[in-house]
């Protein structure tokens, strides 16, 4: 798994650049909000925006892929983050900077529903290795976004976007040279497929219980810089903490989690730890020491349910994986992205204490769907591990997102 082609190595380095984008934000809100005279909901738009506009791209993005091949979606999207991040930069009006940072959504929904495709059809090893690798660029761009962000946010809050900028025209150089061409696929996509696909209880379980989910990740994401009250330094390196503990868990712990206890069982007991530690949360809302704990800790069982949710969607259900892929993510994305908004709003208000109690029911009714719906899935933990034809792969990104 680990000796892979330069292709591969190309769009796993542009993967972990996309990838910083979710947490990149995180240690600038409050620098934000204050330069801008944004309030907390306000700044949770840069959130909500960006997850709104990448769930409904999520329908498109394997038409366009389908027509014009892997290499052109990818570069394709990168530029579009390109502009999105740069241009979001220079605004001066936190309703710029949302709209910019919306157009970014376009970009990543383009690059990460393709980078995965990309990954397999180049890569030494079977899917679940490919899988493995793609999840390991992921956590490494989680764990690398707040650090940077909190790095670049400590000389100005345009900073981190600028970073992005400059980092992603670096991965489309690196593409464009080294990702050989790739030509449309035969058959193309239908915008109606991912539709057709939610018609699949198992996969119409999962996609719920991920939108669910959503809300006790943007609780924990876009409301906790807030009572942190820190400066972008401090939360950028509890946020890498909480994206190395997500890194780790999700390549090394998920996969033995998963062989000794089950799919299903494995997601349930995480999902269930992490709406404890947002109940806990939300009654130690005041302590800083609780707070920045917590938040590492959390992103332990969220590296855990990111990767089994992953493999998970991709074996559900009887259609291509890129349909599949394209249906999920439009149903937790679109349907998820009102829970950064949402917390940022109660924490105003009512009080900080609100957020985490929402974001722990969440989580707690993602539990009782995946529980509810657990028939639908038996299935996946029995199923033989198959290799795929590069055109069947397509990426199922998390929180991030």
């Amino acid at each position: 798994m680990w000796r892979q082609p330069r292709a591969v190595l190309a769009v796993a380095f542009a993967c972990i650049i996309a990838f910083m984008g979710i947490g990149l934000v995180d240690p600038i809100l409050k620098s934000i909000a204050h330069s801008l005279g944004a309030s907390p909901s306000q700044t949770a738009l840069l959130f909500t925006g960006y997850m709104a506009v990448m769930g409904v791209s999520m329908l498109v993005t394997g038409v366009v892929s389908s027509r014009l091949g892997v290499k052109r979606t990818l570069l394709l999207g990168l530029v579009i983050i390109i502009a999105g991040a740069g241009l979001a930069g220079v605004q001066g009006t936190i309703g710029g900077v949302i709209g910019f940072r919306a157009l970014w959504g376009l970009g990543n929904a383009l690059f990460i529903a393709t980078a995965l495709t990309a990954i397999v059809s180049s890569a030494r090893g079977s899917v679940k290795e490919s899988v493995i690798f793609y999840e390991m660029a992921l956590g490494v761009g989680i764990a690398a976004g707040p650090l940077i962000g909190g790095v670049l946010g400590a000389i100005s809050w345009r900073g981190p976007f600028f970073g992005v900028a400059a980092l992603m025209t670096m991965a489309l150089v690196v593409t464009y040279y080294l990702l050989p061409p790739t030509s449309p696929v035969t058959q193309v996509t239908s915008i109606r497929d991912p539709f057709r696909a939610l018609r699949h209880r198992g996969l119409l379980t999962v996609a719920v219980a991920a939108l669910l989910y959503n809300f006790g990740f943007f609780s924990l994401l876009a409301f906790t810089p807030f009572p942190l009250d820190m400066g972008a330094h401090g939360v950028g390196l509890i946020f890498f903490g909480w994206g190395l503990a997500l890194a780790f868990t999700s390549v090394v712990v998920a996969p033995r989690l998963q062989r000794r206890f089950g799919t299903v069982v494995t997601l349930l007991v995480a999902l269930a730890a992490l709406a404890l530690i947002l109940a806990i949360m939300a009654v130690w809302t005041d302590s800083r020491m609780v707070l920045a704990t917590c938040v590492v800790a959390a992103g332990a069982f969220m590296g855990v349910n990111n990767t089994l949710i992953t493999e998970t969607v991709m074996k559900v259900a009887p259609v291509e994986r890129g349909v599949a892929s394209a249906a999920y993510n439009f149903v937790r994305f679109s349907g998820g992205a009102v829970a950064p908004w949402l917390a940022g709003r109660l924490g105003e208000s009512i009080n900080a204490h609100v957020p985490f109690w929402v974001g722990a029911a969440g989580v707690l009714l993602s539990v009782g769907v995946l529980a509810s719906g657990a028939r639908f899935l038996a299935h996946v933990d029995a199923e033989a591990e198959r290799e795929s034809s590069p055109g069947e792969a397509a990426a199922v990104t998390v929180g991030d997102a």
